[in-house]
């Protein structure tokens, strides 16, 4: 017999050889009907899979991300199932679970697949899927493994093959499909009730531009259609929240080829909702204590050397910048914390200076392939909002909390209401990529678990998520139409200070190493305005809207008034202009209310007669007519509510 333990803490025998499927039935029919996969030991099993030792088990349904994972990953193998049957010879790469479906990497030869294909594609699954095919698991030696696909002339399983050590490959197989693959999968195709293929796209075999181009192909597939038809509708309504269209469309920002992919221009509308993004924040780090830095946008490369980041980034990352003098070399900086702990070295520290609070929206490169890059989401030059508190041991919980609260600021003035806090910890298999003794990480660990458990947040703990220098906390957050954004980091650091060898003199006169936490509440401006815009519709916050009113007169010889109002407004430090173009009055209040002015103010013979306006607000409607003085008043008043 073997002891499972469920997640209440309660045990129960079950013998040796259990599956998950065995045990929800004995719990209840419709619990075993409806799950999709188990957690057993931390690893996630299929549910028909025997369990052989002791062991902690939780059952996954729909909801849950693991359900949802080992349902898109078996509907990758599906829809390669479907490929190989339509257009024989196809080549496989990989093909994984992503957050919304799933996609595979395929080499079809001569074949072009287009999107008038997908139809077609999504059939064949379809039909397959009703077949209820096992998704039979074998485990195979290398050598076996290798032989498989040298005859079956796939080069790419081969490459993959050759990079696994001997005792730790799988091959799946349903209907007549057998991938290499590690699992794990559905006990069979009969739940996949929906399909879609989403859409086509080039990817270099395994992101190297130097390597074939392959065909990657998007999907998503459900376990019930009206869930398929929910998902569609939220599609529809994601690309008209894009925030590349909303962008364009209010003219905040711009790319272009000369100035290179993935370095976006910020215009003067955009730049005035970035810097109020940032001097809100600044305001609020002003208060918690924070001191402001700058630092140069590059730095010899022996500094990036000394951080451990040159390891991580520097293969994938921009080239070193060569001066005039031999040998002397220079990165663009792809992090900002090594600048900041030469600015902790500059004189010495007391345990009476702790905590130092550090803060930069520091510019930093990373070289993406271009076929990753997307918008304000994924770029090679962005801003961090960064911060480095150095501190001491002792401090380390307070200074968690207190940026905590900093964060659940945020969320609440920007309205983001649905979020988890995800505890980003080592992969216990996998330290080796790591920096950092075993000690330090346990402290870093331990101080992040009982931070987000003094401040009651909702957690989620995620393996194998940690940074490379330390674990920490990311927040995942729900837009307004449900996707998920992850959304400012804290980190914990032991390693750097040692690099760096950062030291203080404590109250017992001897040298202490501090411990740094890295911050970013926003993550990146450029991330966070994309998630923000397409959150909101591009219908930001009053105390956001680069734009917060727009003054339409009813013909041209209502202009001087409206430039009077304009005046008025603008000196209240209200974003005020006058929209004089010679267009009716219908047209203009149209066009402005597609840009999604919060208010727009019409004057006429009546309204400057009386020294008044008559209002409009976004979504709202006519307000009626006021006067700018009581114009003014409701705007301060509302955007005070905003903000405090």
């Amino acid at each position: 017999m073997i002891n499972i333990t469920f997640p209440d803490g309660s045990v129960r025998q079950f013998p040796k050889g259990t599956t998950a499927f065995e045990i929800a039935s004995s719990i209840s029919p419709r619990l075993a009907s409806e799950i999709l996969a188990a957690t057993v030991n931390s690893k996630i099993f299929e549910i028909n899979r025997p369990i052989i030792e002791d062991a902690t088990l939780k059952l996954h349904k729909w909801d849950d991300q693991e359900a949802k994972s080992t349902f898109w990953h078996s509907s990758s193998h599906l829809m390669a199932e479907a490929l190989e049957l339509l257009y024989p010879g196809i080549k496989f790469g990989i093909g994984p679970a992503i957050e919304t479906g799933f996609y595979y990497d395929v080499d079809s030869g001569e074949k072009n697949i287009t999107e008038a294909d997908l139809k077609n594609i999504e059939d064949k699954m379809l039909e397959l899927a009703r077949e209820k095919q096992s998704f039979v698991r074998r485990e195979v030696s290398k050598e076996e493994a290798m032989k498989t696909y040298t005859q079956k002339g796939d080069e790419y399983k081969c490459e993959l093959i050759r990079d696994l050590e001997d005792g730790t490959i799988s091959f799946y197989t349903n209907g007549t499909f057998t991938d290499l693959c590690r699992g794990p999968h559905l006990a069979d195709t009969s739940v996949i009730k929906a399909v879609k293929l989403t859409s086509i796209a080039g990817a270099y075999w395994r992101g190297n531009e130097n390597n074939k181009m392959l065909t990657r192909i998007y999907g998503v597939t459900f376990p019930q259609k009206k869930l398929l038809d929910e998902y569609l509708v939220m599609l529809e309504e994601a690309k008209k929240r894009d925030h590349r269209k909303i962008g364009k469309e209010l003219e905040l920002f711009a790319f272009s080829q000369r100035v290179g992919q993935g370095l976006p221009l910020w215009l003067p509308k955009g730049a005035m909702l970035r810097e109020r993004l940032e001097n809100f924040l600044k305001a609020l780090q002003k208060k918690h204590g924070y001191l402001p830095v700058i630092t140069p946008h590059i730095g010899q490369k022996e500094l990036y050397v000394t951080s451990g980041h040159y390891a991580k980034y520097g293969k994938d990352s921009f080239q070193p910048i060569h001066t005039p003098q031999e040998g002397e070399e220079f990165l663009l900086k792809p992090m900002n914390c090594p600048h900041h702990c030469e600015i902790y070295k500059t004189k010495p520290r007391s345990y009476k200076d702790m905590p130092l609070r550090l803060a930069e929206f520091g510019t930093v490169y990373r070289y993406e392939q271009s076929g990753e890059l997307h918008g304000l989401t994924r770029v090679r030059g962005f801003t961090q909002d960064d911060a480095h508190i150095f501190c001491r041991p002792d401090q380390i919980k307070e200074e968690f909390i207190k940026v905590i609260d900093i964060v659940l600021y945020i969320f609440k003035t920007l309205d983001f209401k649905d979020y988890t806090a995800q505890i980003s910890l080592r992969d216990p298999n996998n330290r080796e990529k790591y920096i950092g003794s075993d000690e330090n990480w346990n402290k870093a660990e331990a101080a992040i678990i009982e931070a987000s458990a003094e401040k009651g947040l909702k957690t989620v703990v995620e393996l194998g998520e940690a940074a490379f220098y330390g674990p920490k906390l990311d927040f995942m957050v729900r837009d307004a139409i449900g996707r998920k954004w992850q959304l400012g980091t804290i980190q914990v650091d032991y390693n750097l200070p040692e690099r760096f060898e950062l030291e203080y003199i404590g109250a017992d006169d001897k040298r202490h190493r501090p411990v740094m936490i890295h911050r970013a509440p926003f993550g990146s401006m450029e991330r966070f305005v994309a998630v923000l815009i397409e959150h909101t519709g591009g219908k930001f916050p009053l105390w956001l809207s680069p734009e917060q009113a727009v003054i339409l007169p009813v013909s041209e010889k209502y202009n001087d008034y409206a430039k009077k109002v304009v005046d008025i407004l603008n000196n209240a430090d209200i974003r005020a202009s006058i929209d004089d173009r010679n267009e009716t009055i219908g047209k203009k209040i149209r066009e402005n209310e597609l840009k999604r002015v919060p208010f727009l103010l019409i004057v006429g013979e009546k309204e400057a007669d009386n020294g008044t306006i008559s209002v409009r607000k976004q979504g709202d409607g006519d307000k009626g007519a006021m006067t700018v003085d009581d114009f003014r008043q409701m705007i301060e008043s509302e955007i005070k509510q905003q903000i405090e």
